[in-house]
């Protein structure tokens, strides 16, 4: 008995032994851990997680708290504005704001970017392969453009300009600056993280256990206004005198000498987590400059609609006399538009300055959807003696022919120049040319000899009749030109064919076409054949492009500069002479005299043409 209680007696000691030394153990990786938890950030229920690197940015802040989110990978860093983005825009593509590729100096000594962006029809292709010498398409379907760089010093800085990215919403960026909004709130997130770069140095220091307190109570503070507040003016009245408070603590702060790396660290994460909201930022505003310019206002499809209904309610079996149509000694006017007060507002200022508008017929290609309240329209308003025949171009009777509208296309072209020291600023233009539609043009008017086709973006400010008197010498297509882009930089896509290489780019939106030529040289069939061989090599958007310079190559009759002047839907810099002498105002660019993100001084131009008497511009509260 004695042995068996001097064993249970040992046993029961040795048990206490262990007992006594975990909770030694226990009792010194206690205070060890919360240390290194003030070292690495203080941690409270209000206070975010702080433990990324330098390299690791913040990515956001949360409505309902002050939380940086740090826990993505670095992977994940580099694509989440962009993912928040594309979230943002279920009915875009999701290469909408792919960047671009940039490539080494060509033997011109340019470097060549070319991006296709085309709304018109299907989804985005993958981007097409090429060698690093040549210029690349990479698809990013947004709203029409093909973007080509020219002469940059240096890729990856041209991959920061904001004009190379994201096109004319620069320029509309720059003219409609705002102040920041909320300004006292990313104040506070700043001196925030201020006082976490200096706190654990504080909280170590012998003798400033007041100052530690100090700042441990305003962090939580912070923390707490943060969690609670995203807008100044939610702020609590007294916040100023707290923001006071922080800034003299970190004063102090400041005075004794701190551990540089978690102070560089943190300051590091204030500059990351600044550039990371800045490019999201400038991201989620491009899409909505792109949304806003892609989607027809809710004014001009009320007024479809309403024209539509009309058209049923009081349609007549009797269609106006239709021998004008196709008398070839008439100056016949080619409109493609999907637009009613766009095209209404071409055809009525062509009229208000033609000396003679009985000599006019207007022909306005639309689709099925808009057909019938463009046939109310021009029904309920008359343009001197001009007739306006309206067709829907999917009703056609042609044979093997794509009778889907699609409008012209517009590319976008930024130039990065060297020639011009000791700044090379970047510059954007906006180039038009015909769709695959233009190229039913000999077959839909089969009686016809010449046509003028306008683009339904364009004002008519001189009388146009001196075009059907040019000789054009054998050409098919009078055209204005702008010589910044030539052939020669295309000449990795057009391969081995032959072209002149000092070609220049000719635009849409006035053009003379000469139909009994086309017919001649049969240029449909041509532009048919070029665009199934290109396809196969390019995406179709491209194709398209590359066929129409191809087919109508040394077929060009250059207008002179002063018929067209071009630029009024992007560019803030007109001169107003040139304006004022222009016979045609092209408004090509994104920014379109019918949209509110018109530019206001050009949009007086469009306006002046423009019905203002019809019942449904008010009932559908058109702006004036």
């Amino acid at each position: 008995m004695k042995g068996g209680g001097g064993a249970s007696t040992k046993r029961r000691w040795r048990g206490l032994v262990v007992g006594v030394l975990g909770l030694v153990v226990l009792s010194m990786l206690v205070p060890l851990v919360f240390l290194l938890g003030f070292y690495n950030g203080f941690q409270s229920p209000g206070f975010a997680s702080e433990q990324s690197s330098a390299s690791n940015p913040i990515r956001g802040y949360s409505k309902d708290s002050s939380r940086y989110s740090t826990d993505l990978s670095e992977g994940d860093q580099s694509r989440h504005v962009d993912d928040l983005v594309r979230r943002l825009a279920p009915t875009l593509p999701k290469d909408i704001f792919k960047k671009p590729i940039h490539q080494s100096k060509q033997e011109t000594s340019r470097g060549v970017t070319v991006h296709d962006d085309v709304p018109e029809k299907g989804s985005s292709a993958p981007a097409k392969k090429v060698p690093q010498s040549s210029p690349t398409i990479n698809k990013t379907r947004v709203g029409g453009p093909i973007q080509i760089a020219e002469n940059p010093k240096n890729g990856d800085e041209i991959g920061k300009q904001c004009e190379l990215k994201y096109g004319s919403y620069c320029l509309w960026r720059q003219e409609h600056r705002e102040e920041i909004k909320d300004s006292m709130v990313k104040k506070l997130k700043d001196q925030l993280f201020v006082a976490r770069a200096y706190y654990p140095t504080i909280a170590k220091l012998q003798g400033q256990g007041k100052l530690s307190r100090e700042m441990k109570q305003n962090i939580q503070d912070f923390e707490r206004i943060l969690s609670e507040t995203t807008a100044d003016s939610d702020l609590p009245p007294q916040i100023e005198r707290k923001l006071r408070k922080m800034e003299a603590a970190i004063a102090r702060a400041r005075s004794f000498p701190v551990v540089c790396d978690n102070v560089d660290k943190k300051l590091r994460q204030i500059y990351d987590m600044t550039e990371d909201e800045t490019n999201f930022h400038l991201k989620q505003s491009a899409f909505l400059y792109q949304l806003a310019v892609q989607t027809m206002p809710k004014s001009l499809h009320c007024l479809s609609m309403r024209l539509t209904v009309e058209y049923f309610k009081s349609r007549s079996d009797v269609e106006p006399l239709t021998e004008k149509y196709m008398d070839p000694a008439l100056q016949h006017y080619v409109i493609f538009s999907k637009n009613v007060l766009a095209s209404s507002a071409v055809i009525n200022s062509t009229v208000m300055h033609a000396k003679e508008s009985a000599n006019q017929v207007f022909h306005v290609l639309t689709n099925g959807q808009n057909y019938y309240a463009m046939k109310q329209w021009f029904v309920r308003n008359t343009y001197k003696e001009a007739p306006v025949q309206v067709l829907n171009i999917e009703a056609l009777n042609l044979e093997n022919q794509n009778l889907d509208l699609l409008l012209p296309i517009e590319f976008r072209v930024s130039f990065h120049r060297i020639d011009n020291p000791p700044v090379a600023q970047i510059k954007t233009e906006y180039f038009s040319t015909f769709s695959h539609s233009h190229y039913l043009l000999p077959q839909i008017f089969q009686n016809l000899k010449k046509v003028v086709v306008l683009d339904d973006d364009v004002v008519v400010q001189r009388d146009l009749s001196a075009l059907w008197s040019l000789d054009m010498g054998g050409k098919v297509n009078g055209a204005v030109q702008d010589c910044s882009v030539r052939l020669n930089l295309l000449k990795s896509y057009l391969g081995e064919r032959s072209f002149d290489r000092n070609s220049c780019l000719w635009m849409s939106g006035l053009n003379v076409i000469d139909l009994d030529k086309w017919r001649e040289l049969d240029l449909t069939e041509t532009f048919q054949r070029l665009v199934k061989e290109v396809s196969t090599e390019e995406p179709s958007e491209a194709a398209e492009l590359l066929a129409s310079l191809l087919t109508f190559q040394d077929l060009i009759y250059v207008l002179d500069d002063a018929w067209a002047l071009s630029g009024l839907g992007y560019d803030y810099g007109l001169d107003t002479k040139a304006i004022k002498r222009a016979a045609v105002l092209h408004y090509n660019g994104h920014m379109k005299p019918w949209l509110d993100m018109g530019i206001p001084k050009y949009r007086r131009y469009w306006k002046n043409f423009r019905n203002q008497e019809d019942q449904f511009l008010s009932d559908c509260n058109v702006s004036p």
